[in-house]
């Protein structure tokens, strides 16, 4: 029996407020495949990253469909199990003062930190659960220290801890380096690609070629809510392809599987 697709969007019409922001649109990502939706501001990269996410939802007809793992309908809480998601908004919206502790525990429930009543909900094994996510991110003895005393290298660490905690298969990561500097950028890359190397499916939404691991094998470059492109980094990150995509001359380096843009 084959496999279902780890993500699979079929013809499918999806609107953000009054606007539709991708009209008969298709995507197919196979279970195991580590890929990265490449594209500029206002392409519609955050839109399928909620849709992904069931945040946002397709028009239903008939020939339509959005299936994660095969599934169409479910619940969220189970579908967190299975795919952890990384944002800089989900960064955003934490306090200063929450530990890393604090930001990992809080991927057990959903929430934003476990402060006040919260904090009673989260069980003994659950908290050395969340002690060894941190553990296997490079954050060990900063289980106490709040965020507003970490480098945002760090706290996007605590972030990764957390959607790491329920041992998904599958990572979807949006701008993964945004607002880091040149050392944790770096570091944040090499620790994404060991990652991808033990096995997690990988989904990269960025703007940025810097931030695709050279683990990255397909990429889809999106444009006005359309795919432009599909397939190999050799295939579709080229000067022509960037150029069309961004809307300026592009001229594509690469060096020892890693990729960046320069000027045309």
């Amino acid at each position: 029996m084959t496999e279902p697709a780890l993500i699979d969007i079929h013809d499918a019409t999806v609107w953000r407020g009054d606007t539709c922001v991708f009209e008969n649109f298709s995507l197919n990502i196979p279970q195991g495949q580590r890929i990265a939706i490449l594209g500029p501001n206002g392409c519609g990269k955050t839109t399928l990253l909620k849709t992904i996410n069931r945040e946002l939802y397709p028009v239903v007809r008939p020939g339509s469909w959005i299936r994660i793992l095969g599934r169409e309908r479910w619940n969220v809480w189970d579908l967190r199990r299975q795919i952890g998601v990384l944002s800089q908004d989900l960064h955003n919206r934490y306090t200063p003062t929450t530990s890393a502790l604090e930001v990992v525990e809080s991927g057990f429930i959903s929430s934003i930190g476990v402060h006040g009543i919260l904090a009673g909900t989260i069980s003994a094994a659950q908290q050395q659960l969340a002690r060894s996510a941190l553990e296997s991110v490079g954050m060990s003895g900063y289980e106490s220290t709040e965020l507003r005393s970490m480098s945002t290298g760090q706290q996007r660490r605590c972030l990764l801890a957390r959607a790491l905690v329920h041992e998904p298969a599958t990572l979807v990561l949006d701008e993964p380096t945004a607002g880091l500097d040149i050392s944790g950028s770096f570091d944040y890359i090499r620790l994404i690609g060991a990652l991808a190397r033990n096995g997690k499916n990988i989904v990269i939404v960025t703007h940025h070629l810097g931030e695709i691991p050279r683990e990255v094998e397909r990429i889809v470059l999106l444009r006005d809510g359309a795919i432009v492109a599909d397939g190999s980094k050799e295939e579709t990150l080229t000067d022509q392809l960037l150029s069309e995509v961004f809307a300026t001359p592009v001229r594509v380096g690469r060096h020892d599987g890693y990729y960046s843009a320069y000027p045309g």
